[in-house]
């Protein structure tokens, strides 16, 4: 069966799985922190209220993984790509490549200059996609995130 992917813009029957998937590969590596509850109890106000986007992706019919792009408001840059989450049984098909450029695309085209990125080492294949679509390495800081290890930007 051909796959075909499909990205959409982010509707409220969304909200479960945006917060599922998330949870899932959080849990997996992490814990779960406030901030996550904050971002995933309540996408509409953390991140559509501000000036953000969530997008998905469905191969063929089924929910293959989502990601959001939250306007920055405390920060000396524009958007951050956040909350990128691939269903296990999809990874491997560029999935989330599609989805960080669909990201991307909606930052510069809200007006975004540039777009960042807080991860950690151990998710090496992160690590790979990030630097893959261009983003480099700054030093970071500030995150409310205990688990963010390393930081990236890119130019739009």
């Amino acid at each position: 069966m051909i796959k075909e992917i499909k990205i959409v813009d982010y509707r409220p029957e969304h909200r479960l799985v945006f917060k599922e998937m998330n949870q899932r590969w959080i849990a997996k590596y992490f814990k779960m922190e406030a901030s996550d509850h904050k971002a995933l109890d309540n996408p509409q106000q953390s991140v559509l209220d501000g000036g953000g986007a969530i997008l998905v992706a469905y191969c063929n019919v089924e929910i293959a993984g989502i990601c959001a792009l939250v306007k920055l408001k405390d920060m000396p840059y524009d958007y951050e790509l956040s909350k990128m989450a691939v269903d296990p049984k999809f990874q491997g098909m560029g999935i989330g490549y599609l989805l960080a450029k669909a990201i991307e695309d909606r930052a510069k085209k809200l007006g975004g200059k540039t777009l960042y990125i807080e991860s950690n080492t151990i998710l090496e294949p992160a690590m790979k996609l990030y630097r893959k679509l261009g983003f480099k390495e700054i030093d970071g800081g500030g995150s409310p995130y205990e688990r963010c290890n390393i930081y990236f930007l890119k130019s739009l």
